[in-house]
């Protein structure tokens, strides 16, 4: 929602107040003794934003407003940055014994020109096969099966030392594929590479070798790095 990017600090106090009560009245809800018609503004804003809702006398959190105000530190009353959520999926064919996996060049910011593997986020209401199966088949053209093979908690960081990604990645092997593979698109190229062959490239994103180990072992594994990037 818009107001995300824009809420005004009387707008927060109010969704605070309500996050600790099921319902309560104007005078309770003005507890920064804001001037009534200022008051008024903003919680028309919050109304209009379908965030809270009037009942009666009373003012109540919306179930989007619930979880619009959970995300808030109570204390420096700002939104909580959290994690984002996505997968990863290699994709692997064998030729002749010879073991290929599909590496992506990516052509976006950021990291325009790294190599890896491709993902993407997890969609609200969406499972994780869900996001997995539908990256295969919107990044390469190709279906097949999909297995989890691990998670991966990666957190990325500038020279200086600033937080600049993190984020989980449920790591998917994909076997016995059909279709035909999009080799280029606006975002990316996709290429069939060895092993040894991927070690070589240039701007390769780290980790690479951390989901190579995922997709070659037996059991389900858990990996948490942190990197410093030199590009971004």
């Amino acid at each position: 929602m818009a107001i995300e990017n824009e809420i005004h600090p009387v707008q927060v106090n109010i969704l605070l107040v309500l996050l600790f009560r099921t319902k309560a009245r104007f005078s309770k809800l003005n507890s920064l003794k804001v001037p009534s018609d200022q008051f008024n503004f903003h919680l028309k804003k919050l109304i209009e934003a379908t965030l809270i809702e009037k009942s009666g006398n009373s003012y109540h959190l919306t179930p989007s407003g619930k979880e619009f105000a959970n995300r808030f530190d109570t204390q420096n009353l700002v939104p909580e940055r959290q994690a984002k959520v996505g997968v990863l999926v290699c994709c692997i064919k064998n030729e002749k014994g010879t073991y290929r996996y599909l590496v992506q060049k990516r052509l976006k910011q950021p990291y325009f020109g790294f190599y890896g593997f491709f993902g993407g986020k997890v969609r609200w209401g969406e499972t994780i096969y869900e996001t997995a199966v539908r990256e295969l088949k919107e990044e390469t053209g190709l279906k097949g099966t999909i297995k989890l093979v691990g998670i991966k908690h990666k957190m990325d960081y500038a020279k200086d030392g600033k937080l600049l990604e993190d984020k989980f990645f449920f790591s998917f092997k994909a076997t016995k594929l059909t279709g035909k593979l999009i080799k280029s698109f606006e975002g990316g190229e996709n290429l069939w590479l060895t092993e040894k062959e991927i070690y070589k490239l240039p701007n390769l994103f780290d980790g690479v070798d951390t989901t190579l180990e995922m997709v070659r072992g037996k059991d389900l594994s858990f990996i948490e790095r942190k990197y410093k990037v030199q590009k971004y």
